[in-house]
């Protein structure tokens, strides 16, 4: 059965979706693009037209500082835009520098989920460089230990994904931009 669409709702800026692997940044990133009449970006597929190669031959020819320069380069090019939902690698937060970019950009909304939730999403994807080691399930649970405290610092608010579908998520994530947009106009921001 297919979702209904979201309600088109008026958003005065950029959606930034942070978060780990897994959990729903590029499906429910498309669904709030719809809902809000944003342009829709994804600075995984960004790194990968602009490097010419996949993300796993990037780390594996290069090495993931090659990948993380080309991700910062492709939040940069999208800082300037507006009326954008972004979702971005689950590792961006790891450049320093991303934090505060991500935040000027707009509201920024870490989709959090459970480790046994993410692992039920993403266990059969081989296209997931940081999963290709001898215990993946065990990589999943440190890489998302040593993000949590970056995606908070980065996130004005959260969303739990772990039970829900990409389109629930949606539905929250959309009003809870509307209340960020909303408290910042009153606050003359």
């Amino acid at each position: 059965m297919t979702a209904v669409p979201l309600p088109a709702t008026e958003v005065a800026g950029s959606i930034i979706l942070i978060g780990p692997m897994g959990a729903g940044k590029s499906a429910v990133g498309r669904a709030l693009a719809a809902a809000t009449r944003h342009r829709f970006a994804d600075t995984d597929r960004l790194v990968v037209q602009r490097a010419g190669r996949r993300i796993p031959d990037i780390f594996a020819e290069s090495g993931e500082a090659a990948f993380r320069t080309l991700e910062r380069a492709a939040l940069l090019e999208l800082h300037g835009w507006s009326r954008l939902v972004v979702a971005t690698g689950g590792g961006i937060v790891e450049t320093a520098a991303n934090l505060p970019t991500l935040r000027e950009m707009g509201c920024v909304i870490w989709l959090q989920a459970t480790v046994e939730a993410l692992w039920r999403r993403v266990c059969t994807d081989t296209n997931r460089p940081l999963l290709q080691v001898a215990d993946p399930r065990a990589a999943l649970r440190a890489t998302l230990e040593r993000r949590e405290p970056l995606y908070q610092a980065a996130a004005h608010v959260s969303v739990d994904t772990s039970e829900i579908g990409a389109h629930e998520v949606a539905q929250r994530a959309l009003m809870l931009a509307v209340e960020f947009f909303g408290s910042r106009s009153k606050m003359g921001a």
